[in-house]
């Protein structure tokens, strides 16, 4: 049960010594990497690399001797899980990549569900992706098909038949749009167990693994030991009665499977089953480069139940950090020529509650009736309209809304417009931006750090998918109403908490340096692309690629 070790014993702390890390950097390795390892670690914020790197002494430690840039960017302004997973191996914006959001609504779809899943292929007759209040709750077939564009992984196979691009991630959306709509192998985590797509190719071991993962959390979890860099955090914060938050150290009950995902033990199992297809399929051991994709989720789900500023948070990343040493150590005994980039989909927000006290007055939570049915109502009543049909439709308070195709243009102008005043009136609000003049935009060329908030719209915006028009909250405000268990903080504004991402780099031997100024995670694959050999025409990337050479060499040449 090789991924036990991964999952079962968190108190002691593994320490990588000093003739470890000097091994890890002598032997520089030339030419094209057997293998590359693509890892993003959703919610993994600049600010929480920047506020623990000086904890680090696993993994994180190590790809901090690379090729470090502290300050990369998701350029878009809807920073979500699928449309930020869609910018690392591809290249391109959200919006060129067809990834707009998480959801979106279709008004025109054949089925009574209007909300479309960014991972799902809604063509298929008799599937339902859930509802806005019970999202993923459906009979949906997962699918990258949205994605428009091909990712690094799939490029390289039309080079190089024989490499092998897979995935393997917490979720589908992470797995698929880093992998793209033909991985040779793609793995997530669906309730009980990893699954693949329908008609994917099967690793002959995961029923193992999965029944060998079954049976472990079955078995009750003792609590994490609170690491001392952790104690300070370690305080309760009001939020409601019975949602205790603050304290938790990822005590499970039996038969736990329900709350794995927002502990670290559930990074820890996703290595596990990366570490296993990497030495049953034998990656990194040919003549050509193979890809592994790699979605770590828990800090994600982590952020959304406890927020980024308490110890559930530290000890998650602590637990992190050592088991990507683990990861990297099982990897160095395989002898693998591997290139490692490890960055994130977006960043994340603490909860309103917490920031309160941390000198932010202004934290708050969203205005419940901030939403397409009561705003929508509120125009009937202005522009004396009949009818049951909602004028408005969005799967949230901000982003995309959606005016009724059962309008006349000029009605659905008229409600447009009134639903533009009326929600820029609203003291949350930041901008409300029309569709129709961000598809006239041209795409922004400046530094990505001094974009306007229309160009970060404009990034995110595509015109078959986006909505009438898109709502940006102002800095601070958290779009969920009421704190409930499991959801208490969330991402996905324009502002930089959310855009900004490390990004890292790492092969053995690799000079290290680090370049504060800005870059982009549209820059990961071009220069991914130039490393392994892959062409990569600069008008098929918005990014551009980065030298990470770190010495007189140039590894974009």
């Amino acid at each position: 049960m090789r991924f036990i070790k991964y999952v079962t014993s968190f108190i002691a702390f593994i320490a990588i010594s000093s003739a470890a890390n000097a091994e890890h950097h002598s032997e520089a390795k030339s030419g094209k990497p057997k293998l590359v390892i693509a890892i993003s670690v959703d919610q993994f914020s600049s600010d929480l690399f920047s506020e623990y790197r000086s904890t680090f002494t696993g993994g994180l430690k190590r790809l901090a001797g690379g090729a470090v840039f502290p300050s990369g960017y998701q350029g878009h302004a809807a920073t979500e899980t699928c449309p930020g997973h869609a910018t690392i191996m591809t290249g391109v914006h959200p919006g060129r990549a067809g990834i707009i959001a998480n959801n979106w609504i279709d008004l025109g779809i054949k089925r009574d569900d209007k909300t479309v899943y960014c991972a799902e292929d809604e063509r298929i007759e008799g599937t339902s992706f859930g509802s806005i209040t019970a999202p993923m709750q459906g009979d949906y077939v997962a699918s990258a098909w949205h994605l428009l564009v091909p990712t690094l992984g799939e490029r390289l196979k039309k080079k190089s038949p024989g490499s092998r691009n897979m995935a393997v991630a917490g979720k589908d959306r992470s797995a698929l749009m880093m992998g793209g709509n033909a991985p040779d192998m793609v793995f997530w985590w669906r309730g009980e167990g990893f699954e693949t797509k329908q008609g994917g190719l099967m690793l002959p071991a995961l029923p193992k693994f999965n029944a060998e993962l079954k049976a472990m959390l079955a078995k009750p979890r003792a609590p994490i030991a609170v690491p001392a860099h952790c104690e300070a955090r370690n305080r309760p914060i009001p939020v409601s009665a019975d949602n205790p938050i603050g304290t938790y150290r990822f005590q499970r009950p039996e038969n736990g499977a329900r709350i794995f995902r927002a502990s670290p033990d559930f990074d820890a199992a996703i290595l596990a089953l990366a570490t296993k297809m990497i030495a049953d399929e034998r990656l990194g051991t040919f003549e050509f480069t193979d890809v592994l994709n790699v979605g770590l989720s828990a800090t994600d789900y982590v952020g959304h139940a406890f927020g980024t500023g308490g110890v559930e948070m530290c000890i998650n990343l602590s637990e992190l950090d050592r088991n990507l040493g683990q990861f990297f150590d099982d990897l160095d005994k395989m002898d693998r020529d591997y290139l490692v980039v490890l960055t994130a989909d977006h960043g994340g927000h603490d909860l309103p509650e917490r920031l309160t006290l941390q000198g932010v007055p202004k934290a708050q939570r969203v205005d419940p009736k901030l939403n397409a049915k009561d705003i929508g109502a509120q125009i009937k009543q202005a522009l004396s309209l009949t009818g049951e049909e909602p004028l408005l439709y969005a799967d949230s308070p901000f982003g995309d809304y959606y005016v009724s195709l059962a309008l006349d243009a000029d009605t659905k102008a008229r409600v447009k417009a009134e639903a533009i005043k009326q929600i820029s009136d609203h003291p949350q609000v930041h901008a409300v931006f029309d569709g129709a003049d961000l598809a006239a935009m041209p795409m922004p060329r400046g530094p990505v750090e001094e974009w306007t908030m229309a160009e970060r719209t404009r990034v995110s915006f595509h015109p078959d998918r986006s909505g009438d028009f898109i709502v940006l909250l102002k800095k601070a405000v958290t779009p969920i109403a009421t704190a409930m268990r499991g959801y208490v903080a969330t991402h996905g504004s324009p502002w930089d908490y959310d855009r900004r991402v490390p990004i890292l780099f790492w092969r053995k031997g690799m000079s290290h340096f680090e370049q504060p100024l800005a870059v982009q995670t549209v820059d990961i694959a071009p220069t991914l692309a130039a490393v392994i050999g892959v062409d990569l025409p600069s008008d098929a990337t918005d990014g551009r690629c980065l030298d990470i050479d770190g010495g007189p060499g140039d590894s974009c040449q």
